[in-house]
């Protein structure tokens, strides 16, 4: 049997799962690719990262044994594979890690002998192919090699296969500080045996070899790095392992390349029958394809959990995937229509089964990923027009690194596509220059966004912080730890309490702010997150006495006026899905005391009809006045069975908080009126798209809202005053456009006029030469009605050339025409023409061979640029 049939993609995901299971793990979900509450990463990275709270022993785990298959993205920080995706045959955006966890129970022994037995007895691996590493120690960290692994692989494999890795490659750190540990790699030879028989895989290992490949890495966390770089004993010791799925599939299946296996494979073939190019012919068109296969799993996923493409933060890294899988379409296969979205449908059937969100959210991530291209696609053609101006300004035929920077800052070039269409048109760019202005880019993003976190300080020993902030907006407390971190220069500090009033950011909510004070001081808490589980106090100064008592006072004016909004977000999308559908799902929200901000699933534009009806239901419910009923620490499968809404993109404990108002129920933990009649008014300002599928209300509650229905009031009653105090004003503004719209035509007719006149003295002042007329003119018309006149001309006259200098008074233009018959007899063509031209006034455009526009910002330049015209001519 061919060993890709033998073992599936799905067979070996689902074996590993059960190996685990046999053995006593848990098998958890997938934590959504995107991730929230965690200020050092964008997106889960690594199959740990939803557990970090353990590790940092800041939550304590159900069961000690867990197993999964994660969805990770790499792309930006640290682990950044974006530019090797493609042109190598492993790395990938986005990728499986298939795990198990040890929480303070198994350790090393068990770890090894279980990854053992799994690939060899159980996958079948020839044990000649495996190569382990260890740690071999470092003196910096005063660590002694890890013989404890050694002498644990020596039980099944030959001491020369067990190799000694260093720092860098067998010390595993969660990041700059916190849980660390040695780890044990497995690698495996996939060469030939005439290759295997010439060089020895020993010397291969950990060389960046395409078929000498690390497997799966074992990580035994067992301490914790301080902010000033020292090495500290973990209370516990933790099991850590991630095998990369699609490597272990290339191993399983006998294939030389990821992409050969049937993880890829149903993509590609749908690539080839779109495009109608075969993978592997081409190194170029094979690099796109891959390209296109990869990006496309990280940019669904990315969208069913919840991140849509944007212009900041994790929606821009989506979006800049996205566009380098455009570009590589759109460069090498001659897709020059939107085609990527079409490939979701085969990411569901594949991967619906372990991953039910890219099944249940599979319309919405089309219709993103499609509205995104053609966006982008616009933008192309608009950058190619750049580029055409760029080239236009360039002496000689170096274009400036910048200018190259600029097109991939602005409109998402990458250097090879803008120099592959310069070397076709003969030029070539500064590279230093280029990379000049992008490590100045890169340096100044590190800058705004870092963040220096100091140690924390330990002043009291507490199990666990306690929130009572749904009781209680005050309380006396004790610090218990605090840190300094220094964000954008300014220090700050952030404080730890015995307990807490203070609702921290989450669920779309901002953080409490609020004072935290004695007898001898007041200090001022400006904001309230939550990280790795613990609640942390922002501050701009310590207090002086770390170890007094304070009493933390919530700012309960802004928190009323946040759970007004809060309250009303969740009567809004009940009554959304009442009034569009039950397709509506919340896709993101922002609850602040003076607004709020709603993102839903919907696939097009809400009328004023629908508006109208969705408020009038909210501000039917506030009027009813429901109570709140809240379920504390409830079963996740009795919020389930109660009807609770839950939201994609959410990782959700085994105990989760229900609010019900009336028929709506949703999973929430943040701040609530007591009864809706508290939120007074509610209403809707503004409705829009976010992105395709994705809508946007913004509406605002209580005093806010009266206060807005109020100068709308005021507004319509100076339009009243203004119009003279008609009864019906909008029938009085009508009439005022009429008479605007007349006025509007008289002027035209006038234009009309002067441009006749125009056009008989450009006539007139037409020179003969060689067997056609020659017109060039300069003229203060808009440009739309020189193009006019220009083709009036044309059509009117045989051997036309005309050339016309625009003067706008701060921008300047130009116009080449010249008759088909005259373009073909001189070889003329307007578009080159014009590019020349254009240099004079300091701008650029291009056309066709016998119309074409350039603009300037030189007007001055306008006479020089018309005499070229008359020595080109």
């Amino acid at each position: 049997m061919d060993q890709s049939q033998k073992w599936t993609a799905r067979k070996i995901r689902q074996s590993f799962l059960d190996f685990f299971e046999a053995r006593k793990h848990d098998i958890v979900p997938s934590a959504p690719i995107v991730l929230k509450g965690d200020p050092t990463l964008m997106f889960t990275n690594a199959g740990m990262n939803q557990f970090k709270d353990y590790f940092l022993g800041n939550d304590t785990p159900k069961n000690t044994r867990v197993t999964d298959t994660q969805k990770c993205l790499r792309v930006s920080g640290k682990h950044n594979d974006l530019e090797e995706v493609g042109h190598d045959t492993y790395h990938h955006t986005m990728f499986e890690m298939l795990g198990n966890w040890s929480f303070g129970d198994y350790f090393k022994t068990e770890a090894i002998e279980w990854a053992w037995t799994l690939l060899t007895e159980v996958y079948g691996l020839d044990k000649d192919r495996l190569y382990v590493t260890v740690f071999e120690g470092d003196k910096e960290d005063e660590l002694e090699k890890d013989q404890d692994s050694f002498n644990n692989w020596k039980k099944f494999t030959a001491e020369d296969r067990i190799l000694n890795g260093n720092k860098k490659d067998n010390f595993w750190e969660m990041g700059a500080s916190g849980p660390c540990g040695p780890s044990s790699e497995i690698h495996i030879d996939l060469r030939n045996d005439d290759e295997r028989a010439k060089v020895d895989a020993r010397t291969l290992v950990n060389m960046d070899h395409p078929q000498v490949v690390e497997i799966w890495n074992l990580v035994f966390i067992e301490f914790n790095r301080k902010a000033d770089g020292s090495l500290e004993k973990l209370p516990a010791k933790h099991v850590d392992t991630g095998m990369g799925f699609e490597r272990l599939c290339m191993a399983l299946q006998g294939k030389q390349s990821n992409y050969d296996t049937d993880v890829f494979t149903p993509l590609i073939s749908k690539i080839e029958n779109l495009s109608g190019i075969k993978y592997g012919k081409d190194e170029q068109q094979t690099i796109a394809i891959r390209v296109i296969a990869d990006h496309v799993r990280a940019v669904a996923f990315a969208i069913a959990d919840g991140q849509l493409p944007s212009n900041t933060g994790a929606g821009y890294v989506i979006r800049r995937i996205l566009r380098r899988a455009i570009r590589y379409g759109f460069s090498y296969l001659n897709m020059k229509e939107a085609f990527i979205y079409q490939l979701v449908e085969i990411l569901a059937e594949q991967m619906g089964e372990f991953f039910p969100e890219i099944q249940s959210q599979k319309q919405l991530v089309e219709k993103v990923i499609h509205e995104e291209e053609n966006s982008f696609l616009r933008t192309l053609e608009q950058g190619l027009s750049r580029l055409d101006q760029i080239i236009a300004e360039t002496d000689g035929k170096m274009v400036e690194g910048a200018k190259v920077f600029e097109l991939y800052d602005t409109f998402g070039f990458p250097p090879d596509l803008t120099g592959l269409i310069l070397s076709e048109q003969g030029y070539s760019y500064n590279q230093k220059g280029y990379d000049t202005e992008m490590t100045s880019q890169k340096e100044r993003a590190r800058s705004a966004g870092k963040l220096d976190t100091g140690d924390w300080v330990t002043l009291k020993d507490d199990e666990k912080e306690e929130f009572i902030g749904y009781d209680y907006t005050s309380a006396q407390v004790s610090i218990t730890r605090y840190r300094k971190v220094v964000a954008k220069k300014k220090e700050l500090y952030q404080l730890v309490f015995s307990l807490t009033p203070f609702y921290p950011e989450g669920g779309g909510q901002v953080g409490d702010k609020g004072l935290l004070s004695n007898d001898q001081e007041i200090i001022e808490i400006i904001d309230t997150k939550k990280e790795h589980g613990v609640i942390i106090h922002i501050t701009e100064k310590l207090p002086e006495n770390l170890e007094a008592k304070f009493q933390a006072e919530v700012n309960t004016d802004l928190r009323t006026d946040a759970s007004y909004n809060h309250s009303a977000t969740h009567l809004l999308h009940q009554a959304l899905r009442e009034v569009l559908g039950t397709h509506v799902e919340q896709k993101g929200s922002l609850v602040a005391p003076n607004h709020l901000r709603f993102d839903f699933s919907h696939f097009s534009k809400v009328t004023d009809e629908e508006i109208q009806q969705i408020e009038d239901l909210v501000n039917n419910r506030v009027q009813k006045n429901f109570s709140l009923e809240e379920f504390r620490n409830i079963p996740i499968n009795k919020a389930q069975e109660m009807g609770a809404m839950m939201l994609f993109g959410e990782k959700y404990g085994d105990t989760v908080r229900a609010i019900k108002f009336g028929e709506s129920i949703e999973l929430c933990g943040g701040i609530h009126v007591s009864a809706t009649g508290e939120i007074g008014l509610f209403k809707i300002t503004h409705e829009g798209a976010v992105a395709a599928g994705i809508r946007r209300i913004e509406a605002l509650t209580g005093a806010t809202a009266r206060k807005y229905v109020n100068e709308h009031i005021g507004t319509l009653n100076t339009i009243k005053q203004e119009l003279k105090n008609v009864k019906d004003p909008i029938a009085g503004i009508n009439n005022l456009k009429d008479e605007n719209s007349k006025l509007k035509k008289q002027i035209e007719e006038l234009i009309r006029e002067k441009a006749k006149g125009e056009k008989d003295v450009w006539v007139n002042n037409a020179v003969q030469k060689d067997g056609y007329t020659l017109i060039i003119q300069k003229t203060a018309l808009d440009g739309g009605a020189v193009k006019d006149l220009l083709f009036q001309i044309k059509n009117e006259n045989e051997n036309i050339a005309a050339v016309i200098g625009v003067d706008m008074g701060d921008k300047a233009q130009i116009a080449v025409a010249f008759s088909d018959e005259l373009a073909k007899e001189k070889g003329w063509h307007a578009g080159n023409m014009v590019k020349e031209l254009a240099k004079e006034i300091k701008g650029g455009g291009g056309g066709q061979p016998f119309f074409a526009t350039a603009g300037g910002k030189d007007p001055a330049g306008i006479d020089k640029a018309l005499e070229k015209a008359k020595t080109l001519l």
